[in-house]
């Protein structure tokens, strides 16, 4: 094997060829670095030993057996096979079943013991292990307690990855810590290569916390720093000064009256907008699903239209783009102002055309461009943009705010997240922007009542479905996956009180397909995140138009249209959500006239999940919910997108482990960054060249690959 470096190509370790390479890739690895930062999604705890007559509870856990009577195979139709065999315990006898693994039978000896880990189920004579990882028990040798288990990719598993990183670790003795050493030594942190190293081979539980810490602070302190020199290199740009202007006309034409809350949110934005000191505006709007924050987005794109520039609004996905476009465009219609909508389905002739409008002048020029990302097209140009509009900003994090700002870097720029960001988070995920919160809902807004039932109620639960859509009204049913995981402790929950309870868990496509036998006299679809754009808009299209009754998704729907008909939100597992997800999801009901539910369904028995699922049912204000969320699960959640990985969009990415960990270890790397900051702005000492070029390397779109 070559020599190792941290940019070695994966092609450099044994066993990974083009392949495996192109498969590491779609996980974003393309290099021994890439690899060493690819941390564990989850643990399996091993070192948890149960005994044979224990619970079968349907949760995956590791046995001390010993082989009692010789593995035989017998071949099944197919060229199926199926090896069986028996071992026990001081407790009772188990069957051990392997289907399909006839070389597992010559790798069992009779009264030798194996350490075992796989799902324990009732039988008729003997409960029975099937198909379990096995390890022999060697006194010279002792097993490690904690298994680490790695997202994945088509063509990858959890041995291939193993053996690539236990291939690539010994390049860590060329890696440098950028963290300077005053601070490593302040928190009592390992070495970077050290924190490494422990989190791809635990040899216990609580020798993962220092190093689960330091990688996070690591993270943190690099995202704050970055963020923070960025937003001091805006200061010298020359915005458009957009002075405030009679918003009364746009007002008219609005069935409602602002909120105080929304009144207060466009003072901020025309104040920022009216500078006269060439500082573009950037601004987070900050509130619940339908608290008004795109009637606040269209007045500033009104203020700035009025002034004699053209706006443009930038939504995730087509179909929350073709929602703004169809609410807003006769709208600005009314008050003689062109809008256009840009998607990248547009055919090209019609993009074509809508370029020439953007530089086209007088009444021939668009003046509000709203779209997708197909907005940030090489192509487009604007005659004078004047202002930026982002919607969902949790789905376009810091680096797409970057090349926004790269593209256009005189406009103003606001942005607008559903998501209620606690005080503490917010200050490291928006450290480049000001921040404006709604906190009031509109008037005739309903309360959507929340329940936590259990599988007992299984019954009267879908007959209250069956109830809501017989009444005409529709159904969402949110799963906490795609398809079943391996039970393996959640990153997350690794330090947290209850890691041992891991329930049977509904996933989205087999939930869909009972729902449909149960449902048989209604439409039942199912929506992931790992469909195509184009099927996922389809189906959502079809749900808004009533066309589907039960929708069972996974948490892609947090972001969504409006679909007022939808009056039932029903959560599965809900103790694996965060609470401002929950929030997230119930917001996604009672945005019509029926009255509306959000039935939290959860079998969890301990004392933190029924703390947490409780308080959502007695509390509404999202604020509150995302505080308690922020103290319970740490800021996972807030960082989470739709289709479950954790990371900010655009290009930069936190990795699991900064999302899962502690409040205070976010709150340190951010006052340190801080103070770090006061004493060497430019980040010029010696002592903070590395962490200089760490920020570089991490905010750079070509070379940022964590995951």
């Amino acid at each position: 094997m070559k020599d190792l470096t941290l940019h070695s190509p994966l092609t450099d370790l044994p066993g990974i060829g083009k392949a495996r390479a192109e498969a590491f890739a779609r996980l974003g690895v393309f290099c021994v670095r890439d690899l060493l930062f690819h941390f564990p999604r989850a643990y399996e705890n091993r070192g948890d030993i149960r005994r044979v007559n224990d619970l079968c509870d349907g949760a995956p856990h590791a046995y001390l057996l010993v082989v009692g009577s010789e593995p035989k195979t017998a071949r099944l139709r197919r060229g199926m096979s199926i090896t069986k065999f028996r071992a026990f315990d001081e407790s009772g006898t188990v069957e051990i079943v392997y289907f399909n693994q006839p070389y597992c039978a010559s790798q069992f000896v009779i009264g030798e013991e194996y350490r075992f880990y796989g799902k324990l189920t009732e039988g008729k004579r003997y409960a029975t292990l099937t198909n379990p990882t096995h390890e022999a028990i060697t006194p010279e040798d002792p097993l490690p307690d904690m298994i680490p288990r790695y997202p994945l990719s088509e063509g990858l598993n959890d041995k291939t990855v193993e053996k690539a990183i236990a291939a690539a670790l010994p390049a860590l003795a060329t890696l440098s810590d950028f963290l300077p050493e005053n601070i490593r030594q302040k928190f009592e942190f390992p070495t970077l290569a050290t924190a490494i190293r422990l989190l791809h081979t635990p040899a216990s539980q609580e020798l993962l916390r220092p190093a689960f810490e330091r990688i996070a602070f690591d993270e943190y302190l690099t995202f704050s720093v970055g963020l923070a020199l960025s937003r001091h290199a805006q200061r010298s740009k020359d915005a458009p000064m957009c002075k405030k202007q009679n918003i009364s006309p746009l007002l008219s034409l609005l069935p409602y009256t602002l909120t105080d809350a929304q009144k207060n949110a466009v003072r901020e934005i025309a104040a920022d907008m009216a500078s006269e000191d060439g500082t573009p505006m950037s601004r987070i709007l900050v509130g619940d699903v339908g608290c008004g924050k795109t009637v606040c987005a269209a007045i500033a794109a009104y203020i700035a239209i009025l002034n004699g520039h053209q706006a443009t609004i930038m939504a995730p996905t087509e179909i929350l783009a073709r929602q703004h476009f169809s609410e807003l465009a006769p709208l600005f219609a009314k008050l003689g102002i062109r809008s256009e909508l840009l998607l990248g389905a547009t055919p090209k002739r019609e993009k074509a055309r809508i370029y020439a409008s953007l530089l086209a002048e007088g009444e021939d020029r668009t003046g509000l461009l709203i779209g997708t990302h197909a907005l940030l097209n090489e192509g487009i140009a604007f005659a004078n943009l004047g202002l930026t509009i982002t919607d969902e900003q949790h789905r376009f994090g810091a680096m797409q705010r970057t090349a926004i700002r790269e593209k256009n870097p005189n406009a103003h720029l606001l942005v607008m997240s559903a998501t209620p960001i606690p005080r503490t988070l917010a200050l490291i995920l928006y450290g480049d922007l000001d921040i404006s919160r709604i906190t009031e809902m509109p008037k005739g807004r309903q309360r959507v009542d929340t329940f936590l039932v259990g599988e007992g109620m299984r019954d009267r639960l879908n007959a209250f479905i069956r109830k809501t859509v017989g009444d005409g009204g529709q159904v969402y049913i949110v799963c906490p996956a795609i398809e079943e995981d391996d039970g393996a402790i959640p990153l997350g929950r690794v330090f947290l009180p209850e890691t041992t309870e891991i329930l049977p868990m509904k996933t989205a496509i087999e939930h869909a397909e009972m729902l449909a036998t149960v449902f048989p006299e209604y439409t039942v679809a199912y929506l992931h995140g790992k469909m195509k754009s184009a099927e996922k808009d389809a189906v959502m299209s079809r749900f808004a138009e009533g066309e589907i009754d039960i929708l069972v998704s996974t948490t892609v729907i947090e972001v969504g249209i409006n679909v007022p008909n939808a009056s039932l939100m029903v959560v599965e597992n809900a103790e694996r959500f965060g609470l401002s997800q929950l929030h997230q999801l119930r917001g996604r009901v009672g945005r019509g006239t029926r009255k509306s539910y959000c039935i939290l369904v959860s079998d969890a028995r301990g004392e933190v999940a029924k703390q947490r699922l409780t308080a959502l049912c007695e509390t509404y204000d999202g604020y509150e919910i995302a505080e308690e969320d922020l103290k319970l699960r740490g800021p996972g959640d807030f960082f989470a997108s739709a289709d479950g990985s954790i990371r900010q969009s655009g290009g930069l990415r936190f990795s699991r482990v900064a999302a899962a960990a502690d409040r205070k270890i976010l709150a340190a790397a951010f006052t340190e960054a801080s103070d770090l900051l006061k004493r060497d702005p430019e980040l010029a000492l010696p002592e903070h060249r590395a962490l200089a070029e760490e920020v570089r390397r991490t905010f750079s779109t070509e070379h940022n690959t964590i995951s």
